[in-house]
């Protein structure tokens, strides 16, 4: 799957790791529902590694649709509860 990180650009990422990514989903979306902006900004920071980590970065002049994007490591708390659907930013 291709994951887009705003800002930062594209990875390709083998769907054998979604399980670990979804965790990371589901730890992050608890704590955009309770307001716990540090838990928050650790687990954003977390996702995002692990997808660098996990995934093969796409060279900056490739242009493949993403399937996923994930908001950037500064984005604000309420950015990215704008960008959630009832799965989080994972879906799945």
């Amino acid at each position: 799957m291709i994951v887009r990180i705003m800002g930062e650009g594209q990875v390709e990422v083998a769907d054998s790791h979604f399980p670990e990514l979804n965790k990371l989903d589901d730890e992050l979306l608890a704590e955009l529902e309770g307001g716990d902006e540090e838990g928050f900004r650790r687990t954003l920071g977390a996702l995002l590694d692990a997808v660098r980590r996990l995934g093969t970065r796409l060279p900056d002049d490739a242009l493949e649709p993403s399937e996923l994007i994930l908001p950037g490591a500064d984005a604000a708390l309420e950015e990215v509860r704008e960008m959630l659907s009832d799965d989080g930013l994972i879906p799945g």
